[in-house]
């Protein structure tokens, strides 16, 4: 193999500038539903990628549909995706994701970067994920300096509503993972450094049931109670836990009825499902339907099932092991100890690896605390974490490493 350590110290040299490019890009607020503020993090990234492979291609994405209070439809505008490509042509495409958006919104008071200590930052994004987009140029700049480069295409896609589901790429993921061989993907490691392995699926469903108001002195009887209904619904899905291995339903937001005199005519909810097998899925949409048939069959009743099953599973098969083992031979060489352990989080991971692609989906910063206002990231891991992906790049380019599907 040609020797890694230029390119290695190259990146150790860039840990000042790194530190303040994250920093930069943590203060801008690129909650989900910032269309514009998403855009803006995409401009900061521009001078990172650009030249390595000339300007980013904007993509828009269709407006993000959710159901409101009163159960009706909306759209919500979401930022563009961005991506960049260097040699398609080339024997062996890598792909790299991240996203640009966070949990964090613009209402939120959680917006400032602060130093807690010298090699900790806290801050919105700090970990999830801007310092995994920050890792992922640093990598690539050290491939782009490789005398070997031109036997590794790659692609850049950067998505602007991970965060919510990636409803709106997905389309966009599951092409590019027709057209490349692995994937590496930069959300944050664990917070011990450590890497995922198997990822359960995840649903998200809106249960709007429908019922009849009456006045609740004078005429209860003529009245369908929503909210009760919506109740025994609830806890008929709450009882759902435990009966399959790794399931599990989390009813999450209620809303429904409004003055008390008044027998109420609708109840909307919303649940999440975590599933552990593929097979999972089926089982809990025939749940719904008996549950959906019950409701139904009652007089005055309705039930309207919006959502599903937007991240299958992802099973942590031969090919994904492959490439976990070459990633952990980089990081013996780096000094790191690395282990892949399974998680109950999802990803674009997810959906890549239902789509056939392998990859590894937590390449990014050292950090913990996620989606809250205790986010963290390990500074130093914005070098360590570049090396390891570029130690990688490196020696699939000049052949010591060998890939095949």
């Amino acid at each position: 193999m040609a020797d890694p350590r230029p390119e290695l110290q190259w990146i150790a040299e860039q840990q000042g500038a790194s530190r303040a490019a994250l920093l930069h890009l943590a203060q801008i607020n690129s909650g989900s539903f910032n269309a514009d503020g998403v855009a803006a993090v995409a401009d900061a990234l521009e001078p990172h990628f650009a030249p390595l492979a000339g300007p980013g291609e904007r993509i828009e994405l269709a407006a993000y549909t959710s159901t409101a209070d009163d159960g009706s439809l909306r759209e919500r505008r979401i930022g563009p995706a961005v991506r960049w490509r260097q040699r398609p042509d080339a024997p062996l495409q890598v792909l790299l994701c991240g996203h640009m958006d966070t949990v964090y919104g613009i209402d939120s008071p959680f917006q400032q970067v602060r130093a807690l200590d010298e090699d900790r930052l806290n801050g919105p994004g700090v970990a999830d994920l801007k310092g995994g987009l920050l890792v992922m140029s640093l990598a690539l700049a050290a491939l782009e300096r490789s005398p070997h480069r031109d036997r590794i295409g790659w692609t850049v896609l950067l998505n602007p509503d991970e965060e919510i589901g990636s409803r709106g790429s997905a389309p966009l993921l599951a092409r590019a993972a027709t057209q490349h061989h692995l994937g590496l993907i930069y959300e944050p490691a664990y917070a011990d450094g450590n890497l995922a392995s198997s990822r359960k699926g995840s649903g998200n469903f809106d249960l709007i049931v429908h019922g009849r108001a009456a006045h609740a002195g004078r005429n209860p009887g003529d009245g369908r109670n929503a909210v009760v209904a919506a109740s025994e619904l609830i806890a008929r899905l709450y009882a759902l836990n435990g009966q399959r291995d790794g399931l599990t339903v989390n009813p999450a937001y209620v809303h429904g009825g409004g003055a008390l005199n008044i027998v109420p005519e609708r109840c909307v909810f919303k649940f999440n499902v975590r599933t552990t097998q593929p097979d999972d899925e089926a089982w809990l949409m025939q749940q719904l339907a008996t549950m959906q048939q019950d409701i139904d069959g009652r007089d005055g009743y309705t039930l309207e099932i919006r959502g599903g099953f937007t991240r299958p599973p992802k099973v942590f098969d031969d090919a994904h092991q492959r490439l976990a083992a070459m990633i952990d031979d980089c990081g013996r060489q780096l000094g790191l100890d690395l282990q892949f352990k399974p998680t109950g989080g999802c990803c674009d991971g997810n959906n890549l690896a239902a789509c056939g692609l392998p990859n590894i989906d937590n390449l990014g910063v050292v950090g913990g605390e996620i989606h809250s206002d205790r986010e963290w990231m390990r500074v130093s891991s914005l070098v360590e974490r570049a090396q390891l992906s570029a130690l990688l790049l490196l020696r699939l380019a000049d052949g010591e490493l060998t890939w095949s599907a």
